[in-house]
């Protein structure tokens, strides 16, 4: 029979074969596909299903969640879980499924519609009474999350205040956020995004944007407007707990066998084993309830058990807003399988592996004796390998090999030499773009490695760590597992058998073990498997013939002898690389060539006789989808949740994360962390990769790096879409995202109470300063003159106050105030600032004494936060052909270009615009020499980047 018609909804055909987000919106009880310009917008009286689409090279995974609006009516939702359960059978029977009610998402739904989703009123059956079509109604928002927003709006009052969360009031012609005392700064931030959301959809982005702080009454005119339009200030009530604040408890999981729509409870002691492929479970934690289907199961069971589902919940008297999650066998999540005492790394089938394409293969086999006309998603084809991001070239590469409780240097013509007992400790120095040195430090440990040995590299390497601020990226690699851009510092790098530092010969002596350390005179068998730089795999295997592949090259040391062997599928470049690393190994040593199936006598002497050997080519690893999260540690046991669809703007500078691209791990830590929790990297790290080999099939031995904010390699920014101009802000989370969203329109204002106090103490240190190098004209007595030696302390002591006053100032204007207004286009603030020459203490006559005050202006720097230049430097910036001899200088963008063929010498690199003509700078960068310098620093960089003048 033909089941196309009976289980598949034709709005479901062709689904699931790209990267992505789909959407239907459920319409007379059928689903229909909404266009992607309505993506996001979520009308409360109706239920969708959206599709999300994951993966590479043709090998999909897919997460299903059916939204539920407050106001829609149940026969819509159940439609809406029915149809999910369709979809999933198109796509062979392998989506997790999710329930989201309005309000009540989960992060992973949240994240696809980033910064956030506003519910609309109204929906189909309603006609779609769309607000966007109205007249502008001020609406007042409670924004929670710090990864994901909630948006929730609230009765626009007083009332609707309070001192726990973060606010936004959304008026026709300026938006404010109310932070309320208790929020935390990451709240804060998260905030501001949605305000730009809000700023660019509903005001063309030209409206102005008011942050208001709780507590701080300071008489300024945003304060006083937002006070004003809730009829006044008065002071705000406690928060008064409601359904959406009440957080489930996570209770031990409890299993319970489903059969005909009843739950039966299984054992206390869960383990993978007791799920049965015949049958659907109900695990209960509590907090969320999990459904397990087997893969065996019928299309009929599957939709039965979501009822089963809804009623557990009521018989429970638990909140309707229970998450409910559905898993199919062989793409269980990690949240599912961390339940469970036990769970076979070798059965992991959730991210796209062999099992889970055999598990695929039975499900849509099954499907199809039940009638349903499964076109299932083919495998991907192999994919083209890519270059991966490498360091840049031309550093400085040193290496120390551990000995005892010292690190012996190697002499260069030993590096990359690596011996699988020794461990090693590798720096290398570089530099990237025009930034100052950057550093890569990492352990090496050699597979036969004694323990004492690798906690001493250890500890050697945190000490270096330490000596450089900080500054370098620190790893921890394990023979077999080194990463690309490992190996390409070394050309070539071989690891060899045995050990040389003294607690590796220790142990062989102690353990009466053979020692078969690398000798130039013994015999050896180096197999060569790489075809370039990054992957140029050379490791010593034992020396006989069945260690022999035809998909790789080999090098044999016999004595003096030197042989080359290509196997019959090996590459070229492999056959090149193994010339290098013979070279490498034996300098002028003449090579003996023999391809597969020419060998001669002599080497199959020195391999102990001809035997059989593998012909087929070894599997690689498959590549994973990266996966970032955030962790806590309870009682000492690591707690990990993922940070979905993550970016950039995920890395908080008070926060550590991880980042898992299965073929490394990095700890990422922001620059606000507490020192002592920096000192803990390492161990966090390997408390993730122990959890992650239980329940995600890991590998023990992957590479671990710990990066710092601000020190990112390229390595690790090229899994994200990376902006160098935010990596170059500082401050709090919350003062960077102000920074970045509104750059050089960001105007800190102060409250009367701080610029008084302010001005008064900077007049009081200008006096004393004054008074200082000038001591006749204010000394109206006839006191004694002071002696040199007094004046000069008086002077330093007077200069030393009026530093600290300036100091301090430009540190509030860096710190958040209190009240920060956005305007379109502040204008400069005059400050004062001290000349070098005031600075300098004078030695000289009294006459030759004088204090030189001169004006500055106040800019916004490419941080966004307030920086001083001095007319000079202003002169330098808006005509530039000024040069530093005063003459005028300019010269044409063909040779000013970073990459030009003639290029100018003696001039400043990091300006080269600067010598453009006027007439030239208009067409280059599409702008006056003024209007240029008037914006941010980085977005200079950026433009000038464009034109290759940076």
């Amino acid at each position: 029979m033909s089941s196309s018609t009976k289980y598949v909804d034709p709005a479901f055909q062709g689904v699931g074969h790209k990267v992505g987000t789909e959407i239907w919106r459920i319409e007379n009880f059928q689903p229909v596909p909404i266009p992607k310009s309505d993506y996001g917008k979520f009308y409360s009286g109706d239920s969708y299903i959206i599709l999300q689409t994951t993966g590479k090279g043709g090998t999909y995974l897919y997460d299903i969640h059916f939204w539920i609006g407050k106001e829609s009516s149940q026969d819509e939702a159940g439609t809406a879980a029915i149809k999910t359960v369709e979809l999933d059978v198109v796509l062979g029977g392998r989506a997790v499924q999710h329930r989201e009610l309005q309000g009540f998402e989960s992060d992973k739904f949240l994240s696809y519609f980033k910064p956030c989703i506003i519910p609309l009123e109204g929906g189909f059956a309603s006609g779609f009474k769309k607000p966007e079509e109205e007249k502008f109604e001020t609406r007042l928002y409670i924004c929670r999350g710090k990864w994901v927003v909630r948006m929730k709006q609230v009765p626009f009052a007083r009332s609707s205040l309070n001192h726990d969360d973060v606010f936004i009031l959304d008026t026709e012609k300026k938006i404010y956020q109310f932070n309320g005392a208790n929020t935390n700064i990451q709240e804060r931030a998260k905030a501001l995004e949605v305000i730009q959301y809000l700023k660019d959809k509903y005001h063309e982005g030209t409206c102005d944007i008011a942050i208001i702080d709780d507590g701080k009454l300071q008489a300024d005119s945003d304060s006083g407007e937002f006070w004003v339009l809730f009829g006044g200030f008065a002071p705000i009530g406690k928060k008064v707990v409601s359904e959406d604040d009440i957080v489930l408890e996570t209770s031990p999981a409890k299993l319970y066998g489903i059969s005909d729509g009843q739950l039966k409870l299984e054992e206390n002691n869960l383990s993978k084993g007791m799920l049965e492929n015949n049958k659907c479970y109900l695990l209960d934690c509590g907090a969320e309830v999990f459904i397990w289907v087997g893969r065996v199961t019928q299309v009929e069971e599957r939709k039965a058990v979501s009822k089963a589902a809804e009623d557990f919940i009521i018989s429970q008297n638990r909140p309707k807003t229970t998450r409910v999650t559905q898993v199919i066998q062989g793409y269980e999540t990690h949240s599912f399988k961390s339940k469970f005492e036990s769970w076979s790394a070798g059965t992991v089938t959730g991210m796209g592996n062999s099992s889970g394409e055999e598990g695929r293969g039975k499900v849509a086999a099954l499907l199809k004796q039940q009638g349903v006309d499964f076109k299932g998603i083919s495998k991907g084809s192999p994919v083209n390998e890519e270059i991966p991001h490498l360091l840049e070239g031309g550093g400085k590469l040193e290496v120390w090999r551990i000995n005892g409780s010292a690190k012996n240097p190697l002499p260069r013509e030993e590096i990359g030499k690596f011996y699988s007992g020794d461990c090693y400790i590798v720096l290398y120095t570089y530099r990237s773009g025009e930034k100052k040195e950057d550093y890569l430090l990492t352990c090496w440990m050699g597979k036969d490695s004694i323990q004492d040995d690798q906690l001493m590299a250890t500890r050697l390497a945190n000490t270096m760590w330490s000596s450089l601020k900080g500054r370098p990226v620190q790893g921890r690699i394990f023979q077999g597992k080194e990463p690309p851009q490992f190996i390409a510092l070394f050309q070539p790098m071989v690891v060899l058998k045995g050990g040389i530092s003294s607690g590796y010969k220790k142990f062989v002596a102690e353990k009466n073990l053979n020692d078969e350390t690398y000798t130039p005179d013994g015999i050896a068998l180096i197999q060569v498997s790489g075809t370039s730089v990054h992957n140029n795999n050379a490791v010593q295997v034992d020396a006989v013939a069945t260690s022999l592949s035809s998909t790789d090259c080999f090098i044999l040391q016999s004595g003096n002898s030197l042989f080359t062997w290509h196997g019959s599928s090996s590459t070229f470049e492999q056959q090149q690389w193994a010339a290098q690393t013979a070279e490498f190994l034996k300098p002028d040593v003449a090579l003996k060539h023999a391809k597969e199936g020419t060998e001669s006598s002599a080497f199959w002497f020195a391999l102990g006789g001809k035997q059989s050997f593998t012909t087929k080519k070894v599997t690689q690893d498959i590549t994973r989808d990266p996966h970032l999260y955030t962790f806590s540690l309870n009682k000492g046991k690591l707690e990990v949740t993922e940070v979905y669809n993550y970016s950039q703007d995920d890395l908080l500078t008070e926060d550590m994360l991880i980042l898992d691209t299965h073929a490394e791990v990095f700890l990422w830590i922001g620059q606000s962390v507490d020192s002592k929790d920096k000192q803990k990297a390492f161990d966090i790290g390997q408390k993730y990769i122990d959890l992650a080999v239980s329940f995600e099939g890991l590998s023990p031995d992957v590479p671990l790096f710990k990066v710092t904010e601000g020190n990112e390699p390229c390595f690790f920014t090229t899994y994200f879409s990376w902006d160098s101009a935010k990596a170059m802000i500082h401050g709090n989370s919350f003062l960077k995202k102000l920074a970045h969203l509104f750059g050089a329109s960001i105007h800190a204002s102060e409250s009367k109470e701080k610029s008084t106090g302010g001005a008064t103490q900077r007049a009081s240190a200008l006096a004393a300063l004054s008074s200082a190098f000038n001591p006749s004209s204010n000394n109206k007595t006839t006191s004694p003159k002071p002696s040199p030696s007094s004046q000069g302390s008086q002077r330093a002591a007077a200069v030393a106050a009026l530093s600290s006053v300036l100091a301090d100032e430009q540190k509030k204007g860096q710190l958040e105030t209190s009240t920060r207004r956005f305007s379109r286009s502040p204008s400069p603030v005059p400050v004062v600032t001290i000349s070098e020459s005031a600075k300098t203490e004078s030695a000289g006559s009294e006459s030759g004494d004088s204090l030189e005050i001169s004006a500055a202006k106040e800019t916004t720097d490419g941080n966004g936060i307030l920086s001083e230049s001095n007319g000079a430097d202003s002169e330098v910036a808006t005509n530039p052909q000024i040069d530093e001899n005063g003459g005028e200088s300019t010269f044409t963008y063909e040779r000013l270009k970073a990459k030009s063929s003639n290029p100018v010498s003696g001039i400043d690199y990091k300006r080269r615009e600067a010598y453009l003509s006027d007439a030239e700078f208009q067409t280059v960068l599409g702008m006056a020499k003024e209007a240029f310098y008037r914006q941010p620093k980085w977005k200079q960089d950026m433009q000038k980047r464009k034109v290759d003048l940076f």
